[in-house]
């Protein structure tokens, strides 16, 4: 009989990722918050109070609730490593956010840490897990339309110009387009071609010296069964490509075409890096400008831009109700229903290797890989060389 008992989950860290997941954990059943860790004490106060639950300041005193069956680890990029040991060392599952970790050194440990106390680790959220590209990944593998040759991504955004803190604005820490963004598209791409990447050139672009990190990137990968994708992001809040994808945004939601450069105008009023980091830190979970998601299914499944993934007998494009099939003699729209709950992928993943021992798509050697391109994109950009994977 298939267990449907709800994963326990406990939350490490109450920030941005935190909040963009909170709709799906709050509105899923197979999904129970029975506690989190924060180090500032106006999230955990905020959590005691929508849940009813424990809120500890340090995930040493999380992993000790013998409550908590899973944790979701939400912080900054580069504590992930070192809190996923944490978690596994106390027989916790682990589903974390991407990047994966800051250096492949720090996968090898997470993914040898789970395999050791015996957990299972799941990498997300990633866009990868977005029901229009697991849609077109099965027309893909049905054979319809034969192999993958190339694809094509592109995505405009305001990305680096909504509040930061300093280290995310420091590439050395995790900061920039290219660990917060190409994770998402690189992983994408990685899903629905099929194959492993081979060779890496990228080139990145730095132009604002009051954000010293790469806002922008295009990068070119070869696969090793021939296939071939460009990627290309831009993070300077001038061109939104979300008026390629009907202004439906990247959470699934419905845009208006002239709010695109509200976050360069508030950034414009903001006197020193402290106030920005102020400034993000009120608009989080549990500051006094937080604002929390609607409740409701979404009209529209989430994405991340444009897409053309090319093969033999069509082109595919993934949209966010479904996939367009753009084949030899016909022209269709592929539907998907509307997503019942935001990300709800997410939690499909996860119950079914928690609850039924299924191996998880986006476990710890798949994001590894995602790292790794990402790695060499930022490499190739540097030395201005190609990079063999």
């Amino acid at each position: 009989m298939t267990d449907t008992s709800p994963i326990r989950l406990g939350v490490v860290g109450l920030g941005r990722a935190f909040t963009l997941m909170l709709p799906t954990f709050t509105q899923d059943a197979r999904i129970r918050l029975v506690a989190a860790c924060d180090p500032r004490e106006m999230a955990r106060s905020q959590f005691q109070r929508d849940f009813g639950v424990p809120a500890y300041s340090t995930i040493e005193q999380l992993v000790q609730d013998s409550a908590v069956e899973a944790v979701y680890v939400a912080s900054p990029h580069q504590f992930h490593a070192t809190q996923t040991a944490i978690a596994a060392a106390h027989g916790k599952h682990v589903l974390v956010e991407k990047p994966m970790a800051l250096s492949l050194a720090e996968c090898d440990a997470m993914i040898d840490s789970c395999a050791q106390a015996g957990v299972r680790l799941v990498i997300g959220h990633c866009h990868s897990f977005d029901a229009p590209y697991l849609q077109a990944r099965a027309l893909v593998r049905s054979g319809e339309f034969g192999p993958v040759r190339m694809v094509q991504a592109i995505n405009y955004t305001d990305f680096l110009y909504r509040p930061r803190r300093p280290e995310e604005l420091n590439t050395s820490e995790g900061g920039g387009v290219v660990f917060s963004q190409a994770a998402h598209q690189v992983d994408v791409v990685r899903l629905l071609v099929g194959d492993e990447v081979a060779r890496v050139r990228a080139v990145t672009g730095r132009w604002d010296p009051a954000r010293p990190t790469e806002g922008a990137y295009s990068v070119m990968l070869w696969f090793r069964q021939g296939a071939f994708a460009s990627l290309t992001y831009s993070g300077y809040a001038h061109f939104d490509s979300d008026e390629w994808m009907g202004w439906i945004g990247e959470m699934g939601q419905a845009k208006t075409a002239g709010n695109h450069g509200a976050a360069r105008r508030r950034l414009e009023q903001i006197a020193s890096p402290a106030d920005e980091a102020r400034l993000k830190n009120e608009g989080t979970y549990g500051g006094p400008d937080y604002r929390a998601t609607p409740q409701g299914g979404a009209a529209w499944h989430q994405h991340f831009g444009p897409m053309i993934v090319s093969c033999d007998r069509a082109d595919l494009r993934p949209v966010p109700d479904g996939t367009w099939v753009h084949a030899d003699h016909q022209r269709e729209h592929r539907p998907l229903a509307p997503p019942p709950v935001p990300r709800f992928e997410v939690v499909d993943e996860l119950h079914d290797a928690l609850r039924n021992g299924s191996a998880p798509l986006h476990d710890g050697p798949w994001a590894r890989a995602t790292l790794q391109t990402c790695l060499a994109l930022l490499e190739s950009a540097r030395s201005g060389r190609d990079v063999e994977l």
